[in-house]
């Protein structure tokens, strides 16, 4: 019998409106089912069925959100190797996989076992002991709107850069499709083993970004005295850096694991592109 959990949105009605129907299509079908406990407050029936995230011991996740949903489930379930299944009701949804107009489809697929499980590196982060891992990225910037940081950069104890900016961007390769890449760094392959290191409007004609191995160790130091900065990891954890303090960035030994129906990462960079760019916009 497959384990399957289901974790959505809960601000959003139309998200939790998919979650009940999704668990009555695989309850029909034998599915032993958890359900994230904040959406059995919206959805009674399902409340036999609520598992705190944590506790949740499934072979899949099912996600229906967007990708902040992904990278909140993803920090609830470090260390496990539970696969994610994203079911896409934000607005971009690089880490999602499926529609909801195609979900039901997919899910059959799945059942019968026909999916590949891929595996994302994830970014540890070191700072007066280790916090939470990154799938995305780390962005350190000020507290303070309109301040800059004056940092160094190292990589494998050889300094690379020292310069001012708005902040600094430490991303994975899945990370390469969002604030780095609006930041100008590069996108990158999810295959490639490298790590990105993007400047934010930095105050130095020479710093671009740089894409680094993901074998190396990166450290980032707070110059300035009096000014502090916070490194903000996928949007999900704060943490705050003094003066002369290191942000420490390495490949994590664990691994982020996503259901695959298709491998379609190029097509899915040229859809999404367009969808969140310039012809959303025109629309």
């Amino acid at each position: 019998m497959m384990r399957i959990g289901i974790i959505a949105r809960f601000d959003v009605p139309e998200a939790v409106e998919l979650a009940g129907k999704v668990a009555s299509f695989l309850l029909n079908r034998g599915v032993e089912l958890s359900v994230d406990l904040k959406i059995t407050e919206e959805l009674p029936e399902l409340r036999e069925y609520g598992k705190d995230i944590r506790d949740m011991e499934v072979d899949m996740i099912l996600t229906i959100g967007g990708d902040g949903t992904i990278l909140r489930t993803q920090s609830l379930i470090e260390g496990k190797e539970i696969p994610i299944l994203g079911i896409n009701m934000g607005t971009v949804g690089f880490l999602t996989e499926v529609d909801p107009e195609n979900v039901f489809s997919a899910l059959e697929d799945v059942l019968i076992g026909n999916y590949a499980v891929e595996r994302r590196t994830l970014l540890s982060v070191y700072h007066n002991g280790e916090l939470p891992s990154a799938l995305n990225e780390v962005v350190m910037m000020t507290r303070k709107p309109a301040k800059m940081l004056h940092i160094e950069i190292s990589v494998d104890d050889e300094v690379v850069e020292e310069l001012r900016a708005d902040g600094i961007i430490i991303a994975t390769p899945s990370g390469s499709t969002a604030y780095s890449m609006s930041a100008g760094g590069p996108i990158v392959d999810p295959r490639v083993e490298a790590f990105l290191i993007v400047p934010i409007c930095p105050f130095k004609l020479s710093a671009r970004p740089l894409v680094v191995s993901n074998k190396s160790v990166i450290r980032v130091k707070l110059l300035r005295k009096g000014k502090k900065a916070i490194a903000v990891i996928d949007g999900q954890y704060e943490e705050e850096i003094n003066y002369m303090e290191e942000v420490v960035f390495k490949k994590s030994d664990h691994c982020a694991h996503f259901v695959r129906l298709s491998k379609d990462f190029y097509r899915k960079v040229r859809e999404k592109l367009i969808e969140g760019g310039i012809d959303s916009i025109k629309g």
